[in-house]
């Protein structure tokens, strides 16, 4: 029902209108009443009517001067104003304002009903045109959060100047502006399932994660596989501390409330400049490197995670923990190449500072991630080991702590990316199979990434960016692409109305069928029908 207020500083007049009209059989709800406009005000901010039916001519705070502050807070609502005068000025003035009528007193309550008959179909138009833009909108945010990704890549990767990059986050609807910023890298997971594999639970908590971003005014990005990013802002460091810590928190409760949920958060340092943004993401990076070795559940600050310089190197000191080569082998399996450089170094740097300076040491753990990486390519990807560089001819290799690392990090780097050429194939085949899915399923208008990813056992952010990987295209817009692929034949080849194939091709609303229609093909289905008649003779 829509909401109606009513202003009217004549008591009479305001009670026969009041008990004269039966609001609800017409759709309308009678949700307040005041004697002028100074009273009324703050009754109309917190019932948020739809119309506001006004006198002009009111003490304390006229019709006139109401209207205007409602229409300057809520320009959705609208006003009926009454009034005994007819002066051009004061109609002209109505019309000024945005006021929907202006009527003369004294007015029938039939005449007045009439009036927001007709004024109430105008705004349940509008309300439907609004919930068609924002539902279309909706199901276009996988291809905007493929935008704010490119975006945020942009930020972190450096080399761009301030402006450049406000002006970049200002075709996105991005508020850059703050006094410090800080980065926060995420992944979460379920235990019960492996990290690719759907879960609902997992996908519940990253809605109440997003919730949370948005309460604080952080931007969240979606990085699939690698989980998700927010950028924080403050206007202080005390305040981005405190911030940190609240929302930390907050989600450590969230966690709590699911055991078998896994989490983990690399934190980066506080900056002052956008272009030292790279600079936070760096350091959250290198803590959000630590989940490889054998971490969940915590969130770890990346530059609490720097070499000991004094400390030293003794075989009796070493964790034997810290040395398992499962921890290469965990990576290897589930490290992205853009990581490779944090986790050896962290890798490394948890052993002790020294460890690589000792060139025994240096030989053995060279040696054992080498073959580690060779079983690793041989047995999980069926590579032969001579795609992994040896250092048997290039002694210069275990000479120094910095190349034995770079090496570490070259041989580390290359099984993953053999490891990625090697998963295309098998990315190929669920594709085809998500594919295959749609097909058979495009006409259910529930249908969405949540119900592909559950049917092929993949977690929603994974097959998103799968998805987008093979086909070139995000999801939503595959599915939007192929009902109006299908509505264009049955529009061409049938006779049926535009409402029986809407519903045909998962559109159950057929003005939001038409809707998307006009979007994809710049003419709505109607148009569509009498031009490809037109072509056929």
């Amino acid at each position: 029902m829509l909401k109606v207020f009513l202003v009217e500083d004549e008591y009479f007049v305001r009670e026969s209108i009041k008990n004269n009209i039966d609001w609800e059989s017409h759709g309308f709800k009678f949700c307040g009443e005041a004697g002028d406009g100074e009273v009324a005000l703050p009754m109309i901010r917190k019932e948020l009517p739809d119309i506001v039916i006004t006198d002009i001519k009111m003490p304390f705070m006229d019709g006139l001067t109401l209207s205007k502050m409602i229409k300057e807070e809520h320009s959705s609502t609208e006003i009926i104003l009454l009034t005994g005068y007819e002066e051009f000025d004061y109609a002209r003035e109505a019309l000024n304002i945005g006021v929907a009528r202006y009527l003369g007193k004294p007015i029938s309550g039939s005449k007045l009903l009439e009036e927001l008959d007709a004024l109430g179909n105008k705004i349940k138009d509008k309300k439907e045109e609004l919930a068609i833009v924002e539902k279309y909108e909706k199901e276009m945010e996988e291809k905007n959060l493929s935008e704010r990704l490119g975006f945020f890549d942009m930020l972190v990767t450096g080399g761009r100047d301030t402006l450049s990059l406000m002006n970049e986050a200002r075709k996105l609807s991005l508020d850059l502006s703050a006094v410090c910023y800080n980065i926060l890298l995420l992944k979460v997971w379920s235990d019960r399932h492996d990290m690719e594999e759907y879960s609902g639970t997992v996908v519940s908590m990253e809605e109440r994660i997003k919730a949370m971003a948005q309460e604080k005014n952080a931007l969240l990005f979606d990085r699939h596989l690698e989980g998700k990013a927010f950028l924080f802002k403050a206007d202080s460091t005390e305040q981005m501390d405190e911030l940190l810590k609240e929302c930390i928190d907050r989600m450590e409760r969230m966690f709590e409330e699911n055991r078998h949920i896994r989490f983990f958060g690399g934190v980066g340092k506080t900056v002052t400049h956008i272009t030292e943004i790279p600079e936070s993401f760096d350091s959250a990076g290198r803590g959000f490197a630590h989940r490889h070795l054998g971490e969940s559940n915590k969130f770890i600050w990346g530059n609490e995670h720097n070499p000991q310089a004094n400390e030293e190197f003794s075989l009796s000191e070493l964790n034997p923990k810290k040395m398992a080569h499962e921890r290469v082998i965990e990576f290897l399996r589930r490290g992205d190449c853009n990581e490779v450089t944090f986790f050896v170094e962290e890798f490394t740097c948890d052993l002790g500072s020294n460890v690589m300076n000792s060139t025994m040491f240096r030989q053995y753990l060279t040696m054992d991630t080498y073959l580690t990486v060779v079983d690793f390519v041989e047995n999980e990807i069926g590579v032969p080991r001579d795609a992994i560089d040896t250092f048997d001819s290039d002694n210069s290799i275990l000479l120094s702590k910095d190349n034995s690392v770079a090496y570490l990090k070259r041989i580390i780097d290359k099984a993953i990316c053999l490891r990625e050429e090697k998963s295309k194939s098998r990315y190929h085949d669920v594709v085809r199979d998500a594919i295959a899915y749609i097909e058979e399923n495009y006409s259910n208008e529930d249908f969405s990434l949540n119900t592909l990813a559950a049917y092929v056992n993949f977690s929603p952010n994974h097959l998103s960016a799968v998805f987008r990987q093979e086909t070139g295209q995000p999801f939503i817009k595959y599915l939007t692409d192929y009902r109006i692929t299908k509505a264009k034949e049955l529009l061409r080849c049938t006779s049926k109305k535009s409402s029986e194939i809407a519903s045909m091709v998962g559109y159950k609303d057929a003005h939001y069928f038409s809707y998307a229609f006009k979007k994809a093909q710049g003419i709505t289905p109607t148009a569509y029908r009498g031009t490809a008649k037109e072509e056929i003779k």
